[in-house]
């Protein structure tokens, strides 16, 4: 049985005026139903995504939208957690909850209020998604892990600076047609690619400019099995909803390869009945710009070692090949771990239902998405298409 999205709520990210998790879940749970002209007595599951790792001292978040919407007393509904593939986690126990009989329609809500913390809390709480044992005390916390993934990718394949500097400037370009993105500024490639006091550099070659934003902010789609989306005013079916979880510490695997994300890919696509050249742009996990580019190598738009190419050549810009990240991904829009994966699945189908303002894909008939927590730990894609 297909499932797909019929609905959706999107809060702008940022650093936000609600005073915790519970108010942003309630700013789009009731937004995301009236959307898809469903009512809460339809609902047979609920899945909340919130990352936390210290961020509230709450840590108990599942019923929590039922204090939003109290006609779902009694409606089951689950907390999910996989490090900042939270979001996409909720999605695929919903997916699974219609799949399996179990649901007809699910509500999902992703979740995070992190801009009230202190940057030795906010990188602390980022480490829980490393391997402590063996990553735990690298400086700047998980830009160190990634300041150092950048310099094991110089060392193996060359300076990619120029590459960098362009996947940053690219995302911030088109966050700029976003109107849920944190930051809506055209930063520029010089200003993206030379350290100086605005942009200084962070941990190893990775500047600000190649890190993702600090964010609270919240997202939910409402899906349903697709017999009943086709009743709906919109419905984006996933042809397919893939997971691939690799080993936690780097140590046991080549962190430059993003194995798990490649095979998530290829499952994918094998799905589907598709191939990368089917997509009409994808929406891409770019916590840190290194990551954007390993992952262009890893679902298969240039060979290992070569991404800096299709960053530098205009594929992955609005108007090029594959569009990547028209949304401006994490890099402009904002990271607030629990809403991230399930934002990236609102967006998409905005894109496919052509609801995407000023940052539309013209034509897009066909989108992939990749979510992963951790460094290619848990890796989420989803392709998704229009049915009605």
């Amino acid at each position: 049985m297909r499932v797909a999205i019929v609905g959706w709520a999107h809060s702008a990210f940022g650093k936000r005026e609600e005073p915790d998790v519970e108010a942003l879940i309630a700013s789009v749970a009731a937004e995301a139903l009236a959307h898809a002209g469903v009512e809460p007595r339809d609902v047979g599951a609920v899945h909340v995504g919130v990352f936390n790792a210290g961020f509230s001292r709450q840590d108990f978040f599942s019923s929590m939208v039922l204090q939003a919407v109290p006609e779902l007393r009694f409606v089951p509904a689950t907390r999910h957690e996989n490090a900042c593939a939270t979001g996409s986690a909720a999605i695929h126990a919903a997916i699974g909850d219609i799949a399996a009989g179990r649901a007809r329609i699910a509500l999902v809500v992703g979740a995070e209020k992190m801009t009230h913390a202190s940057p030795v809390q906010i990188a602390d709480s980022l480490l829980a998604a490393s391997y402590r044992k063996e990553e735990g005390d690298i400086e700047a916390g998980f830009a160190g892990i990634f300041g150092r993934i950048a310099q094991l990718y110089f060392q193996r394949y060359g300076d990619a600076s120029d590459a960098l500097a362009a996947i940053a400037a690219k995302n911030h370009r088109h966050g700029v047609a976003n109107p849920y993105a944190q930051m809506r500024k055209d930063l520029g490639f010089a200003f993206c690619r030379h350290p100086s006091e605005k942009n200084p550099l962070v941990a190893g070659p990775l500047k600000r400019t190649d890190c993702s934003l600090v964010s609270d902010g919240a997202a939910a789609v409402v899906l349903a099995d697709e017999e009943t989306a086709r009743t709906m005013p919109r419905a984006i079916a996933f042809r397919a909803a893939v997971q691939a979880n690799d080993f936690l510490p780097m140590s046991k695997r080549d962190p430059l390869a993003f194995e798990g994300c490649a095979r998530a890919w290829a499952k994918a696509h094998e799905v589907a009945g598709t191939s990368l050249d089917d997509l009409s742009f994808v929406e891409t996990h770019d916590c840190f710009t290194i990551a954007e580019l390993i992952e262009y190598e890893a679902m298969g738009l240039a060979p290992r070692g070569q991404g800096a190419r299709v960053a530098l050549d205009g594929t992955t810009a609005m108007g090029g090949r594959l569009p990547v990240n028209p949304s401006g991904g994490l890099k402009a829009k904002g990271h607030p771990i629990g809403a991230t994966g399930v934002s990236m699945h609102a967006l998409a189908a905005m894109q496919l239902m052509g609801e995407a303002g000023e940052m539309q894909v013209p034509n897009a008939t066909l989108a992939g998405v990749f979510n992963m927590g951790g460094v290619a730990v848990a890796n989420y894609v989803s392709i998704l298409e229009r049915v009605r």
